[in-house]
C-alpha cells in the first residue's frame, strides 16, 4: 500500500518536512558528519600522501578553508528566505529553473558516484579479512544492506545512522590521541620506525615532490569533502535555523582541523610518508607498522562501517532528491510516492539499481585503486559544478536582492570577491586534473552527464509548452493515456 504522489503544485518543501519529521536535530547533525567524513580520508589519504607528501596537510587545509566560504554564501542564502530549504530551491529562485533542475539532477547523480566509491572502498576494506572472495560480492552485499536499511521508518534510519558516524568520529578522535601519545613517548615499531613529528620534514622536506607533487594533492583531496554542503542543508530544517545554521557552519573549520589536519598529521608523524601505501589505508596502515594487528583489524572495521555510513546517507539523500525532483514535475511522478513508512521507496530502489553500478565497474577495472581513482574524480567535479552553483547564485543575490544582504545578520566574508576567488580556485583544479592519465580520463567523461541533462531538460521544456496549450480534458486524457 502506498501513498500518492502528491500534486506538482503543493511546495517543496511542505512534502519534503513529510520526510524528515522523525529526525531530530541530533541525527541530522550526524548525518551531515558522517556524509562528509568518509571514503575519501579513510580509503583516498593513502595516494595524495605519496602524491603530494607532508605537503598534504596544506592541501586538505587550503580546500577546507575555500568550501568554508562556499557554505558560509549557502548559510547567508538559506537565511535570507526561510522557504528556501536547500540549494536547490535558492538555485531555482535565483538562476532560473534550469539551475534548479541541473543542481537536482546532479547532487543525485552527485552522490550515487560517491556512492559506487563507498562500495569499492567496502569491498577493498573486505579484502583485509576475506582476500580471496571476489571483489564485487562485498559490493553487491552492501547495496542489498543499504536497501533494506533505508526501506524502514525514518526514524529508525537516523539512529541507525547517529552510531555509524559517532563509531567514525571516535575512532579518528582516538587515532590522534593515539598518534599524539606515540609522538610524545617516541614510540618506536618492531621494524625500528620511531614516532616523531620530525617525519613530517625529515625526508626531502614539507614539499618532497616539489610544486607538482603539492598540486597534484588536489585531485584526490577534493573528494575528502564532498557531502560537507549537508551540514547547511540538514541544519536549515531545524526548527531555529537562525541558531543551529550558523553554528554548524562555523564548526566547519575546527571539524576539519580535527578531522583532517589532526589525523594526517598523526599518520605521517608515525609512520613516515614515503612508507604509505596508496592503495592501502594509511589508518589502517599506521597500526599495521606500529606493530599492533589487532588494532589494525579494528580500525578496518571502523573504516569499513565509515564507508557505509558514507553511502548510506547517500543513498538517503538521492532518494529524497528524486522525491523533490518529482514534486516538481523534474522526474518521474513515480519517484513522488511514499510507502506506509513514509519513505520513498521507488526512488530508494532505483538509486541501489544505479550503485550496483559500482560493482560492474570492480568487474571491468579489477584495480581497484584505479576504479576509486576514476569515480573519486568524477565525484570530485560535479560537486564542485554544484559548489559553484551556490556561489553564482550568491552573486546574483548581492545583484538583485541587495536588500536583504543589507538586513542580513549572518553575512559572507569577502563577500562577491571570495566567490570568484572561490570559483577561480575550482577552475584552478580542473586544470590539475588533466595533469594526470587516469584523472583527465574521468574529465573528459563527464561533459556526457551534462549532455545527457541538456536534452532531457530540452525535452521537458517542450513537453511543458506543449501541455500548456492543451485543454484540461486533453491533459487529463493525456495522463490517463500515459498511466495506462
Amino acid at each position: 500500500m502506498t501513498q500518492p504522489a502528491k500534486p506538482a503544485s503543493q511546495a517543496v518543501p511542505e512534502g519534503h518536512d513529510d520526510l524528515q519529521r522523525s529526525l531530530t536535530n541530533r541525527h541530522i547533525q550526524l548525518i551531515a558528519i558522517g556524509g562528509a567524513i568518509g571514503t575519501g580520508l579513510f580509503m583516498g589519504s593513502g595516494k595524495t600522501i605519496s602524491l603530494a607528501g607532508p605537503s598534504i596537510v596544506f592541501v586538505y587545509a587550503i580546500i577546507g578553508i575555500m568550501l568554508f566560504f562556499v557554505m558560509r554564501a549557502m548559510g547567508e542564502l538559506l537565511l535570507s528566505n526561510l522557504k528556501y530549504r536547500s540549494f536547490i530551491d535558492f538555485s531555482a529562485d535565483l538562476l532560473g529553473p534550469w539551475a534548479g533542475f541541473f543542481t537536482g539532477w546532479t547532487y543525485w547523480f552527485c552522490w550515487i558516484i560517491t556512492g559506487i566509491a563507498d562500495v569499492i572502498a567496502i569491498s577493498a576494506y573486505a579484502q583485509f579479512w576475506f582476500p580471496d572472495i571476489p571483489q564485487w560480492a562485498p559490493a553487491i552485499a552492501c547495496v542489498g544492506l543499504l536497501l533494506s536499511l533505508n526501506l524502514l521508518t525514518v526514524k529508525l534510519f537516523g539512529e541507525i545512522e547517529f552510531w555509524f558516524a559517532m563509531i567514525k568520529i571516535v575512532a579518528i578522535v582516538t587515532l590522534v590521541g593515539a598518534g599524539i601519545y606515540m609522538v610524545s613517548t617516541a614510540f618506536t615499531s618492531p621494524a625500528g620506525r620511531t614516532a616523531s613529528l620530525a617525519n613530517l620534514w625529515s625526508d626531502g622536506g614539507m614539499f618532497p615532490h616539489g610544486a607538482m607533487g603539492f598540486f597534484a594533492g588536489f585531485q584526490i583531496a577534493v573528494f575528502a569533502f564532498v557531502g560537507i554542503e549537508l551540514v547547511g542543508t540538514t541544519a536549515a530544517e531545524a526548527k531555529d535555523p537562525e541558531k543551529t545554521l550558523p553554528r554548524a557552519i562555523n564548526s566547519i573549520p575546527v571539524r576539519i582541523i580535527i578531522f583532517y589536519v589532526c589525523a594526517l598529521i598523526a599518520i605521517m608523524a608515525v609512520t613516515p610518508w614515503r612508507d604509505v601505501v596508496p592503495s592501502k589505508s594509511p589508518f589502517v596502515e599506521l597500526f599495521v607498522l606500529a606493530g599492533l594487528p589487532a588494532a589494525a583489524g579494528i580500525i578496518n572495521f571502523v573504516v569499513l562501517t565509515s564507508a557505509a555510513s558514507s553511502a548510506n546517507s547517500g543513498v538517503f539523500s538521492t532518494s529524497r532528491m528524486l522525491f523533490g525532483l518529482a514534486l516538481k514535475g523534474d522526474a518521474p511522478r513515480s519517484f513522488g510516492v511514499l510507502s506506509k513508512a513514509s519513505v520513498p521507496s521507488r526512488g530508494l530502489l532505483f538509486s541501489c539499481i544505479c550503485l550496483l553500478g559500482g560493482a560492474f565497474l570492480m568487474w571491468v577495472i579489477p584495480d581497484l585503486v584505479e576504479a576509486f581513482t576514476l569515480v573519486t574524480t568524477i565525484s570530485a567535479i560535479l560537486f564542485m559544478f554544484v559548489w559553484s552553483l551556490i556561489l553564482l547564485s550568491y552573486i546574483q543575490y548581492r545583484r538583485t536582492r541587495a536588500h536583504l544582504h543589507a538586513a542580513s545578520k549572518y553575512r559572507m566574508p569577502g563577500g562577491v570577491v571570495m566567490c570568484v576567488l572561490c570559483l577561480a580556485f575550482f577552475a584552478g583544479i580542473l586544470v590539475l586534473l588533466t595533469f594526470e592519465a587516469d584523472t583527465r580520463s574521468a574529465l573528459i567523461a563527464t561533459p556526457i552527464w551534462f549532455a545527457i541533462l541538456g536534452a532531457a531538460y530540452a525535452w521537458l521544456r517542450g513537453k511543458r509548452a506543449s501541455q500548456a496549450l492543451m485543454t484540461p480534458v486533453e491533459i487529463e486524457h493525456a495522463e490517463q493515456t500515459h498511466q495506462a
